[in-house]
């Protein structure tokens, strides 16, 4: 038992849980539109693309969080012009901005000699060094990306399945599209600092995929991945304390993990009740002359 409570006895990864407890909910809130609506590339892009953003305020000496809200802000309305295009696919406006944003990036970031620890920070994150100031803007963000879900609910939901439904039910697709984008920066700029944007989409991702074949119901696929996603962060935690190894990494690897396990679960549940109704289908035939009659 002291096994599993040692390592969360130290303050500094009580923190961490709670800021991956916090981290999972607001993944789980904007990562389940991502996986509906097969926009995996896009969130890739667009916590990429925070790096302008973050490596001008680090070398201003300024809130690389401000930076980063700066850039997603122009990921956002770019990838929303760029969509409005008639002559242009989504995919390719994304990759365009993609790179883009990435090499201004790499091009601000070398021109500096000593940002290669905070790059280091920014593309795998410092779990462990999650400060109770960043606890509390998780929280806000937790609490306005609630918000956004819930008033912009039934809009995102008919986005999700059919852009023309969404147009006829008055609901305005172009701009629940750019709220939706909106949302996705929003969980990616509050939560790169935690987890790192290479593993910021193990969170937003893997946890609504996983819960997506056992949940019923749009509710019920954010409420299960912001559980799985918070028990990745408890045994990554605890994995990496026992195993030294890195805690974010381990966290986005866990989380993958239970992708997987559910998938496979999911299978092996699908392929036993098509064997049981088989079964139930054929009809069994018993004899009507017993041996005695013969």
């Amino acid at each position: 038992m002291e096994w599993l409570t040692a390592p969360f006895e130290v303050a500094f990864v009580q923190r961490a849980l709670w800021a991956g407890v916090l981290v999972s909910a607001i993944c789980a809130l904007a990562g389940t539109w991502v996986v509906l609506r097969g926009m995996a590339f896009l969130g890739d892009a667009m916590s990429h693309g925070l790096l302008p953003g973050v490596a001008i305020a680090a070398l201003l000496g300024g809130n690389p969080l401000v930076g980063a809200v700066v850039s997603a802000a122009v990921m956002t309305a770019g990838v929303t012009a760029l969509g409005r295009t008639p002559r242009l696919s989504q995919d390719t406006g994304i990759g365009l901005l993609f790179v883009g944003m990435l090499s201004l990036g790499v091009i601000i970031v070398s021109r500096s000699q000593s940002f290669a620890v905070d790059l280091t920070g920014f593309l795998f994150g410092d779990v462990l060094a999650v400060r109770e100031s960043d606890l509390l803007l998780l929280a806000v963000a937790l609490l306005l990306a609630l918000v956004v879900s819930v008033l912009g609910h039934r809009a995102f939901l008919a986005l999700a399945f059919d852009d023309r439904k969404a147009e006829t039910l008055g609901l305005r697709p172009r701009v629940a599209h750019a709220v939706l984008l909106g949302l996705l920066a929003l969980a990616i700029a509050a939560t790169f600092h935690v987890v790192g944007t290479l593993l910021v989409l193990g969170l937003l991702i893997a946890p609504p995929a996983a819960a997506l074949p056992w949940a019923r119901g749009v509710s019920g696929v954010m409420a299960l991945a912001a559980l799985l996603g918070a028990t990745s962060t408890f045994g990554g935690l605890l994995l990496s304390w026992h195993l030294s190894t890195a805690a974010g990494a381990t966290v986005s690897a866990l989380a993958v993990s239970l992708f997987f396990l559910s998938h496979l679960a999911s299978a092996i549940r699908h392929r036993r009740r098509t064997h049981l109704s088989r079964s139930a289908a054929v009809p069994v035939h018993t004899p009507t002359t017993r041996p005695n009659d013969i």
